[in-house]
């Protein structure tokens, strides 16, 4: 083979990123979260009401009323207003969720893998303390202490969540802390911080971008049922307190719980999806 062959990039589809967009798993998980994410972005011009007002006849089923497609809730509230503007919360707190989250574990994983002794025993022992705690019930807790809102609500979920990627990124510093390429930093005289963020992180990226796709549904998930179970903010319309309104309705108006259900089941379903070819785009035992 000749030098010029050796030097020829890698043909566009053989990257990372070109077998990702190439997954039809990954095509078909933006496709749903354009759509909920355009939903959410096209709210406040759509829907510029408050979509806890009073708009119409209560129980307007859908495609009765020109002017309200998706119909009418128990209240006389826009259901179609309701889920906009419902996936901007739901959104909204799965992305603050998952980056506090990523955060922390982040920063104790990498502590714990790459100083190990004394450090990684003390933060294992406090990640495991942790995950004793059941996530759902931590979260109920911290929401029924505080004021429920929105900031609130993200601010648990994060909180509770964080242990599954701190012991990740704690498995991937540990495996890379004495590769090669640490060792020449190492000996080139560069500090921590800067063999952390700039040698090991960047190779530890790929698993945690797959996990971050998980922290993102589950943190959706967690708030449609704390919504569900009416501990979610009131001042805001949510997918999970659009369901739990509709619960003694399931056999006259169902249109009122399946809509937002199918609703998160899409956004979760489009995340697993991205996850899932994200997995099979950046692992590169399964991209071989």
């Amino acid at each position: 083979m000749s030098l010029t062959a050796l030097a020829r990039p890698a043909p566009w589809r053989a990257t990372a990123l070109g077998r990702f967009l190439v997954n039809p798993a990954a095509l078909v998980g933006l496709a749903l979260l354009a759509v909920v994410a355009g939903a959410a972005l096209t709210a406040p011009w759509l829907f510029p009401a408050d979509p806890l007002d009073m708009v119409s006849t209560p129980l307007t089923w859908p495609g009765a009323d020109a002017a309200y497609p998706l119909g009418t809730d128990t209240m006389g509230r826009d259901v179609a207003a309701g889920l906009a503007h419902g996936a901007r919360v739901s959104l909204l707190v799965g992305l603050a969720a998952a980056a506090l989250s990523l955060t922390i574990g982040v920063a104790v994983g990498a502590a714990a893998g790459y100083f190990g002794g004394w450090a990684d025993r003390v933060l294992v022992r406090i990640t495991e303390l942790f995950q004793t705690i059941p996530a759902f019930l931590l979260v109920i807790v911290i929401v029924a202490i505080a004021q429920p809102s929105v900031a609130v609500i993200a601010l648990a979920i994060g909180v509770s969540s964080w242990p599954v990627v701190a012991r990740l990124v704690r498995a991937e510093f540990r495996s890379l802390v004495h590769a090669e390429f640490v060792l020449a930093a190492r000996a080139q005289g560069y500090g921590h911080a800067r063999i952390v963020l700039a040698e090991i992180l960047p190779n530890a990226l790929p698993p945690i971008i797959v996990t971050t796709s998980v922290l993102v549904a589950n943190a959706i998930l967690m708030e449609s049922a704390l919504s569900f179970m009416s501990l979610g903010d009131p001042n805001v319309m949510s997918w999970g307190s659009m369901i739990g309104d509709a619960r003694e309705m399931l056999r006259t108006a169902w249109y009122l719980a399946a809509l937002p259900g199918l609703s998160i089941v899409a956004t979760v379903l489009a995340l697993n999806l991205l996850g899932d070819a994200a997995n099979d785009a950046f692992n590169p035992r399964l991209s071989r």
